[in-house]
């Protein structure tokens, strides 16, 4: 049920990532999520789109290096606590978190070794997993 990711190797100048935009632009798709961070002259923009296999194939197809990964996306509630109610469920499972973005509305992706793991454990405690047709 995990949602997926596209990773973009992206150049630290101006204009690069809003190219990354365009083309998304460009082929209707629409962003739902994203996070960028640099190594000083390069970084990684992660996105979470409504078609990433869509995503993956235009940008492969302009020359990009990206690649395309499962996350678990989970829907928070609006309450203080919260997001270390659902970060304590995965930790007292000794999941680690390795990097994590929130995504419109309620929504926080995260990185984790065993996505299916993680969506069961969390799925079982009453948070709600978002799948890729609600991104849709």
């Amino acid at each position: 049920m995990s949602i997926k990711q596209i990773s973009v190797f992206v150049e630290s100048k101006p204009g690069h990532l809003k190219r990354n935009l365009d083309i998304f632009q460009d082929a209707g798709i629409s962003v739902r999520g994203y996070s960028c961070s640099d190594t000083g002259d390069y970084g990684i923009a992660r996105f979470i789109v409504d078609e990433p296999e869509c995503a993956l194939a235009v940008l492969q197809d302009r020359g990009s290096a990206v690649t395309l990964t499962d996350v678990v996306c989970a829907e928070m509630i609006d309450e203080p606590g919260e997001l270390a109610r659902v970060f304590g469920i995965l930790a007292d499972a000794n999941i680690n978190i390795t990097y994590s973005y929130s995504l419109i509305e309620t929504y926080i992706a995260f990185r984790v070794d065993d996505p299916v793991f993680a969506e069961e454990l969390l799925a079982k405690d009453g948070v709600r997993i978002i799948t890729q047709d609600d991104l849709r």
